[in-house]
Parts: C-alpha cells; structure tokens; sequence
C-alpha cells in the first residue's frame, strides 16, 4: 500500500504542551498546582486552600486595578505578537455625541446607565433607535439587572451596591429578620428600565420578548416571566428553546406539583406546534421540574430520555444526575438506586465529558454519596475510575463539591476497607487533592482501631497537627483515647508517650503549636488549662509515662475536673510495682481532696499493702476519719 506524506501538518496549539503533560503523573505530596510558586502559601486544610486562592485572586485584582486606573504608564507593549489582555482595558466611551454608535459603544463597554441615558436623548430629540440596538440594549439590561457591572478589580464596590439596592426595593417590615435569601441575588425592580424600554419599542421580535423572559427570571420574577411568555405566545410570535428552558421549566414557584405535570405537558405541545427544537438544556430542564412532581413522574422521566434518543440528543451528566434523583428518593421500590447507578456506569464509563449545563458538577458528589449509603465500595471504585477519565475531573465542581465528593470517598474506604488499602490512598488523596476535616481524621482513627493498628497513632498525630486540627477537642479525645486503651511495647510507648505531650500542650494553647520534651514544662504551660475534659484527662494519664502520672494527675485539680475513679486504683498498683509508699498516700490525699467515695477503701489497702512509717499512718488515719465524718453528714 502506497504512503502518502502530507506536504503540511496542522498542529493544535497546545499540542506541544499536551505531549508534555503526558510525560508526568500528579505528585501525590505535593500541593495544588497553583500554590508551587510560594511555598510559604502552601494550605494545610481545605479552609487555607480557600483563603489562599482568595487571596492570590485578590493579587490579580489588585494589578488590574493599577493597570486600569493608570494606563499612561502602562502603554509601551514589550510583547511579541501583541498580547491584548496583558494591555489596559478601555472603560471610558470616546464618541460623544449622541448618536445610535454612541449607543452601540456604551453596549459594547456595558455601560448600563450611560446607554439607557443616551437611550433617552435619542427618543426625546425625535431620532428612531433601530431595533437590532434596542435589543441590544435590552440584553445587556436584563443580564446586568439594570445597573452597571462591577470591575473585578474592585469586588467591594458590587457587595455595597447590592446591600443599598436590596434595602431600596424591600419594604422594611418591623418585627420580622431578614431573611438570608432576601440579601442574595438581583431584585427585579418594579417599572425598571428594562420594562420601560420594552413598552416604549414601537415593534416587538422574538428576541425582545425572550431577552425581558430571561432577565425576570434571572431576577427572581417567576410570575412577570411567565405572564410575559404568555404574551408572547398572544402575539403569535414564536419562543425560543432557551425561553422556555430558563422562564419556565427551572422554575418550581409557578404551580403545584400535580399543576406542574400538566404544565410542562401544555409547553412542550405549544413548542411542537410552534416547531421548535428542543436542546440538552430543554430536556435537563424538564428532568429537574419532574423531580418536584412526586413518585409518578419516573415513567415521564424514561419517555424524556426516549425522547432525547430519537432526536439524537447525548445526555450530559446533568441529565443523569436528574434520573439518579427520581430513584434514589424511593430506595424501598423495585428498581433500587442500585441497580440505577450501575445502568448509568455502564452507560457513561469510556467517555469523556464536557461542560454543557450548570448542574453537570453535581454528578459525581451526588453519585457518590449514593454509594456512601448503600456502602458499596466497588461502585465507588467505578466512579473514582470515571472520575480519572478523559477531562471528567473538571467537572468535579468548585473547592466545596470537591471536599464533599472526596470526603464522602474517603468515608466510604475507611468503612468498608482494611488499613493497608486505607493508607494507601490516604497518601494518595492528601494532601494533593483532599483535606480532610476532623470527621475524615476521626473516620481514619476509628480504622485503625478497628485493624487494631494502634501503633500508627503517633503518625496520625503528626498529620492532624500540620493539618491544623489539633485544637479540636473531640478528635484530641479520640487520640487520647486509642493511646491510653491497650499496652504496648517500649517503642511504641514511647512514642504515643510523646505524641501525647504534644497533644496535651498544643490543645489549651490553640494555634500556639509548641512541642516541649520535658513534661514539667508542659505542666508550667498547662497550670491554666480549663477547656480541657475529665475523660481526656484520664485518657492523658494513662497514655503518659509512669514518672509522670503523679505530676499529671494534678492537672485534674488545677482545671477543676473530677477524675475517674478507676484512674487512682491503676495509680495504686503503679505505686505498688516501685515500691512507692509516698506516692500511694499522695494518692489517697488526692482522693480525699476530690471527696471520691472510694478514699476509705484506698486508704485500707495502702495500709494492708505498703510499708508505712507512723507518720504515713496517722495522715491516712485522719484522711479516714475525714471520709467517714462527710458521709455520715451526707446521710443524715
């Protein structure tokens, strides 16, 4: 077979940069990519990756701000070919007279006020405004809510403008909170601008009608969206499928559940007669509405995907998303979300996806937690592996859909797996794509437990604190608590022993965390501690070294907390293996000073079975006598 060589090969531009990439794999113990020009901004919990990409935003803005508010000295190009986004941005209008161009350019700067103002002048002088540029007009409007867009450079600007703009249009009822969803979003404004130039359009397209649907709808004006769609159909124009999409079916306030099936039954007629074809985003749409029809609108939600089949529309995983919510809300019928989840991994596995709703990023956490419930680790294994393919992990979601979607995955693992398959994808997963929270590294612990792998405590340790949760006071008690359970060997007592030390002094100090060897510097540090429990307490005594129990069990009195009383009986067979009569009535003075029940038989075994001087006997005879004298008070 003859070969032909082409003459000219047309390369992609980013086919070098791709061919390079394939030549590494992501390193596990690194960071996100985006923190490896600073070290010092590397995050230790999901809470400093959010604050740190904040603030390398906040850089940008910054720079932008310079840039734009100085461009005199910004206007020498070093780059070759020229680079226009590196330029400064042109925001001021340069045509003065009012003109339709004027118009055009304020629209094309989205200048809100100054369009509707040259808008104005041109009616008012008698000039006819053409219907493409009120259109225009009318689109940039109803996108920006008919004030003007904020710079990015300057965020602070768009908060304070939405608060005075939220307090203009709500009437201020006495005696009742505001609302958080009051204080979120754009308000369509009565009579706004937008209304007022639709009104005054001596004639009226499709495009008029679907740009006012859409900017009520994205303002919160479900009733104005739809009163206006109605009109539209009145006027024997036709809607587009974005129209419907938007104004219609994404909207749950306009009926009733059994109202919406009839509703949705009614629109998609008015667009077959009006033949008008539906998109991905129109079936999506009516996936999502039909989830709020109740049990009855599965059998609808088939006949949409039938639908989408025959006009050969491929479903994003938005669409699946919607069909994974119908079943998984009625897990006690005959086709159980498993079966569904499993259909829909044989349907999506070897393809790659791209962006094409807003709701496709919530597959995979959805999914996920889906096999959370049934704990079924293989289907989770099944997704993880689809997550990997193609460029799906894009449409993992933002910081927070990430955390939540490999929280659940990491949850899952230390339930259903041993600590070996745990491990190794806990060095896997963190810190390069994961940043567990107290709940993870509790999951983790209770893992270990569960493998009876208590040796590996000490390491754990040592993550919980450069992940910065060692001032939580439920996960340091979990700690404590595994350490103080079973003996160990000397090297591992060793260094829970140390791990312990730290734990005591880092916890009351909070984001101090200082390591100390000696433990009465740890005791000078400690002397004020009053967050700490009793249980964490005991679990500390008893996870610390046999020198420094006696200097630890005061702790309980200078934090005002009771001990176990379980605690002073292991105390005493401590005392006893040394041979130490003095720490054993230091013991029963302890007791005496907590006025535990148990100081009267404390002090009778120290007597049967320490060597005691006279002195000894007559403090314990007088402790005794003390006891005896409070409980005969109690009972009377």
């Amino acid at each position: 077979q003859e070969i032909l060589i082409p003459k000219k090969k047309t390369w992609d531009k980013l086919a070098v940069l791709q061919a390079l990439s394939s030549t590494v794999n992501r390193d596990p113990t690194a960071a996100h990519y985006a923190f490896q020009d600073d070290p010092y901004l590397t995050p230790r919990t999901s809470s400093d990756f959010k604050l740190y990409s904040l603030s390398q935003e906040s850089g940008r803005n910054a720079a932008k701000y310079i840039i734009n508010t100085f461009p005199r000295f910004f206007k020498k190009d070093f780059a070759e070919p020229h680079i226009p986004c590196l330029m400064p941005e042109t925001f001021e209008p340069q045509i003065t007279e009012v003109s339709e161009a004027a118009l055009q350019e304020r629209i094309s700067l989205r200048k809100v006020k100054a369009a509707v103002q040259v808008y104005d002048q041109l009616l008012q002088a008698g000039t006819a405004v053409s219907l493409e540029a009120t259109n225009d007009l009318l689109d940039l409007i109803c996108f920006y809510g008919d004030r003007d867009p904020v710079r990015e450079d300057m965020p602070e600007q768009r908060e304070s403008e939405e608060v005075e703009e939220i307090q203009e249009v709500m009437p201020s009822n006495k005696g009742r909170l505001r609302r958080a969803s009051d204080l979120l979003g754009i308000v369509w404004r009565e009579n706004n601008n937008a209304e007022r130039i639709f009104n005054l359009m001596p004639e009226r397209n499709e495009r008029s009608y679907c740009a006012l649907i859409r900017g009520m709808v994205k303002c919160g004006a479900y009733t104005k969206a739809f009163s206006t769609y109605t009109d539209l159909l009145n006027n024997r124009l036709t809607g587009k499928f974005n129209v419907a999409n938007e104004s219609i079916f994404t909207n749950p306030k306009i009926k009733t559940m059994t109202e919406k099936n009839c509703l949705l039954q009614d629109l998609l007629n008015q667009m077959g007669e009006q033949k008008v074809q539906p998109n991905l985003l129109t079936f999506n749409a009516v996936l999502k509405s039909l989830r709020k029809c109740g049990p009855l609108a599965r059998v609808q939600a088939f006949h949409t995907l039938g639908e989408m089949k025959a006009l050969g529309i491929e479903p994003s995983l938005a669409t699946f998303h919607h069909l994974l919510g119908f079943f998984y809300k009625t897990a006690s019928s005959g086709r159980g979300p498993t079966e569904i989840l499993h259909e829909v991994m044989d349907e999506v596995e070897g393809k790659s996806f791209v962006a094409q709703d807003p709701d496709d990023v919530y597959f995979f956490s959805g999914a996920m937690k889906i096999c959370l419930d049934l704990k079924d680790i293989e289907l989770a294994y099944r997704l993880h592996r689809f997550l990997g393919e193609g460029d799906n992990w894009q449409l993992l979601g933002d910081s927070y859909l990430r955390s939540v979607y490999y929280g659940r995955f990491f949850n899952l693992l230390c339930m259903m797996e041993n600590i070996d398959e745990i491990l190794k994808w806990y060095r896997d997963l963190i810190p390069s794509l994961y940043y567990p929270n107290s709940q993870g590294l509790k999951d983790l612990l209770q893992a270990l437990d569960t493998d009876n792998r208590l040796d590996l405590i000490p390491m754990i340790w040592k993550d919980i604190k450069r992940m910065g949760h060692a001032n939580k006071a439920d996960l340091v008690e979990e700690v404590l608590a595994l350490m103080a359970r079973d003996e160990h060997s000397s090297e591992v007592s060793a260094s829970k022993t140390s791990a312990t030390a730290g734990t005591i002094y880092v916890y009351p100090l909070g984001q101090r965390s200082l390591l100390v060897s000696k433990i009465g510097e740890i005791l000078a540090w400690f002397r004020s501690v009053s967050q700490w429990g009793s249980s964490a307490l005991c679990h500390a005594c008893r996870s610390s070294r046999l020198s420094q129990k006696r200097g630890m069990l005061q702790l309980f009195k200078s934090s005002n907390r009771v001990p176990d009383v379980a605690l002073f009986a292991e105390f005493v067979n401590f005392a006893k293996a040394n041979n130490n009569s003095n720490q054993a009535v230091e013991l029963v003075r302890l007791s005496a000073g907590f006025s535990l029940p148990i100081t009267a038989g404390l002090a009778s075994r120290v007597k049967e079975e320490f060597e005691l001087t006279d002195q000894q006997k007559s403090s314990l005879g007088e402790l005794e006598a003390l006891t005896s004298d409070s409980s005969d008070s109690d009972e009377e």
